[in-house]
């Protein structure tokens, strides 16, 4: 079933419109937020290169009634999405490489998995994930389009570099058999056509086999705020209802489904053929705790407006500190940073520069969008500003202690999901 009536965006390098939902095909859809036109967040311009155009495409969420999904407005060619030089390495993360090292004790007590049992990660990044299979004594594969997937061959996780989709799935059966284990972190609502994508999925897929995504969650994205995670990766916004519905429409069936920390909430969904596992307590417990329908309308009226007054809100406590003289600075550059600096209207007038820890791909760059420079985290504390700004708020109670224990002096303060000060 392919009910998307959207233009295909690969490959043209420009963006088409989203006209019905990506899962069920319904029209039309209800405009929740527009953040106006933003520039790609992996995009980022060389310090000291001349200044050139740059993409900005429009930011909109749009939400089905019928599946309850909650979705990007337009489609943007993924090979300006995710360039070859692809800036983001999920093993900078303590809490991402804590979380994948769960889901693999997690699976493999839950499907009982055996030594010569096989393991592919769609979107596998630098191999952080599908090394914790590795070192279990299971069979790996990583499939990943960036240059990002060298890191993790030189580094002995297997991957190989190119899109995901029914014909490398084809292929990855045909070399190294049928996986037990399938899974896609942080990446199964970026991928355009969804639907291929399951396909591709169930083609690898073992009879026994299990699908494990991991997503950022709409639930606690609405109760905290995050409006800085809505940019063009992120092409979907699932509650466990449009994921389950979307599994559904090709014969899967959701046998397990929990929150996680990772991102400032997401949720882990196991998925098999159906009858495979016995469904657990976790996904009816998970489904009832969901707004639908009106409640969900209503929740999302809600975000709209909040949105607008946090954004006014931050505003006025950096204009406050600017006419004092302060001297800020920005904490990590993830690309929800990007989101928020532009909505909000920050720029190197406000923010003097967004440290990065040593190592980071994104130092030596400008925050896309903006001349603030990301330069290494050392700077902080030889600079020591009045004030910084932690854009990854959402592990802010990790950063702030380390940050005061290496010794920062001045004040730290939150955007998100209320501007505060720690």
């Amino acid at each position: 079933m392919r009910p998307i009536k959207v233009a295909r965006a690969a490959g043209t390098g420009a963006s088409v419109p989203v006209e019905c939902c990506q899962i069920c095909g319904h029209e039309p859809l209800d405009n929740v937020l527009s953040l106006g036109y933003m520039p790609p967040v992996n995009q980022m311009v060389t310090i000291g290169q001349i200044q050139k155009q740059l993409p900005w495409f429009p930011t909109n969420l749009l939400h089905c009634r019928k599946c309850e999904l909650v979705q990007l407005g337009c489609v943007v060619d993924p090979v300006i999405i995710f360039p070859p030089e692809y800036p983001y390495t999920s093993g900078m993360t303590k809490l991402l490489r804590d979380n994948f090292a769960d889901l693999y004790a997690e699976s493999s007590a839950l499907l009982k998995l055996k030594p010569d049992d096989l393991a592919v990660d769609i979107g596998s990044n630098d191999g952080t994930l599908i090394s914790n299979f590795q070192k279990g004594g299971h069979r790996i594969l990583g499939i990943e389009p960036t240059d990002v997937g060298d890191i993790a061959n030189s580094r002995g996780i297997p991957t190989i570099k190119r899109y995901f989709g029914t014909a490398a799935a084809k292929e990855v059966k045909a070399s190294h058999g049928p996986a037990r284990v399938i899974t896609a972190a942080n990446c199964f609502a970026h991928i355009e056509d969804v639907h291929a994508i399951v396909d591709g999925i169930i083609e690898m897929l073992a009879p026994d086999g299990a699908f494990i995504s991991e997503s950022h969650y709409l639930i606690p994205l609405l109760d905290t705020l995050q409006y800085d995670t809505v940019y063009h990766e992120h092409l979907r916004y699932y509650s466990l209802h449009s994921l389950k519905h979307l599994l559904e429409m090709h014969d899967l069936e959701v046998f397990h489904a929990r929150p996680i920390p990772s991102h400032g909430g997401s949720i882990r969904v196991y998925a098999a053929r159906k009858g495979q596992y016995p469904v657990q307590a976790s996904v009816a417990k998970m489904l009832s705790a969901e707004p639908r329908g009106d409640a969900m309308t209503k929740r999302l009226d809600t975000f709209r407006h909040d949105v607008v007054l946090s954004k006014l809100r931050l505003l006025s406590m950096l204009r406050d500190l600017k006419e004092k003289g302060a001297r800020i600075a920005g904490i990590s550059a993830p690309s929800r940073a990007s989101t928020l600096v532009n909505y909000v209207g920050l720029d190197e007038g406000i923010i003097d520069y967004v440290c990065e820890i040593a190592g980071s791909l994104k130092i030596g760059k400008y925050m896309p969008g903006t001349q603030i420079p990301v330069v290494d985290e050392a700077k902080l504390f030889a600079d020591q500003p009045d004030c910084a700004v932690i854009f990854s708020w959402h592990i802010a109670d990790e950063l702030a202690p380390k940050l005061k224990a290496k010794g920062f002096r001045g004040q730290l303060m939150t955007p998100l999901p209320v501007p505060r000060f720690l």
